[in-house]
């Protein structure tokens, strides 16, 4: 599943053919994704002009003029692009071309370009609210900071993670912790902390709280300057291939030798996700 740099990228590579412009047509070509989409869905697109397109943890938010916000979830799978533009948002290295045949959300703009939403497994989904539920809305009530934003800083992570016997792993992927982090960029923020994933989270001191903070958002704008991993399917809209599994210091890379020692890095799977770290340099 696309992480946030990549969803950030996907929203960058958007922004340019959505914000400040009108959606001249909206069409819909199943009556699901994921989830079914909400009732005149594609009617209630048509017409409106896009204000704004933010994100939130991995979601996109576009803020449209009548004072409601369309909301997209990518899932697996799920690829936004631009027709006939040179480059798309983002696209996996190892991506196959989109099949018109998983196409199921296309957006005619005003200006004449044309967007297409593709998802073979249909793990994605939308949504349609105003923009005063967004708060409340199940997708993000209980929903913790956005990691690179003001909110999130080294104050908070004591507070949020102080007496957690959870594994520090599993106390960061926990949304309501903080907001976006995925398995990827948290194994290696732990990485470059030096802190074992296995470590109970409210047994980690200040000062290596502090560290794994800094680590945080230096992994995140690192992997959004790079547009993202291409490890899967994920797809940014501008066509460019993201290359921060290039700089990947432990995650895929069982039994190589640790970027930081001499260590030799290791991998076991907790809750169907993989770990990577090392168990010389993390403690």
């Amino acid at each position: 599943m696309p992480e946030l740099p990549e969803v950030e990228t996907v929203r960058r590579g958007l922004a340019p053919a959505l914000v400040g412009k009108r959606i001249a047509k909206a069409r819909t070509k199943r009556a699901d994704l994921r989830f079914p989409f909400p009732k005149r869905f594609a009617a209630r697109l048509s017409g409106r002009r896009v204000d704004a397109l933010d994100r939130r943890a991995k979601y996109l938010l576009a803020h449209l003029d009548d004072g409601n916000v369309w909301i997209t979830h990518l899932g697996m799978t799920g690829r936004w692009s631009i027709s006939g533009a040179k480059r798309q948002p983002g696209d996996f290295y190892y991506a196959e071309p989109p099949d018109p045949a998983h196409t199921h959300v296309v957006i005619e703009m005003e200006k004449g370009a044309r967007l297409e939403f593709n998802d073979p497994r249909r793990f994605g989904y939308m949504d349609l609210i105003g923009e005063s539920e967004l708060e409340t809305h199940p997708f993000f009530k209980a929903m913790g900071p956005e990691p690179l934003g003001n909110q999130f800083h080294e104050p908070y992570l004591k507070r949020a993670l102080a007496n957690k016997k959870a594994p520090i792993k599993a106390a960061l992927l926990d949304q309501r912790v903080v907001a976006g982090l995925g398995n990827i960029y948290v194994v290696e923020a732990l990485h470059r902390a030096g802190i074992a994933p296995a470590k109970p989270a409210g047994r980690i001191s200040a000062q290596r709280l502090d560290k794994l903070y800094h680590a945080i958002r230096a992994v995140l704008e690192e992997a959004i300057e790079a547009g993202g991993s291409t490890l899967s399917d994920y797809a940014a809209v501008d066509g460019a291939q993201g290359g921060f599994q290039h700089r990947f210091r432990v995650y895929d890379r069982e039994g190589e030798k640790c970027s930081n020692c001499d260590g030799k890095i290791m991998r076991a799977v907790h809750s169907g996700r993989s770990t990577f770290w090392c168990p010389r340099c993390q403690r």
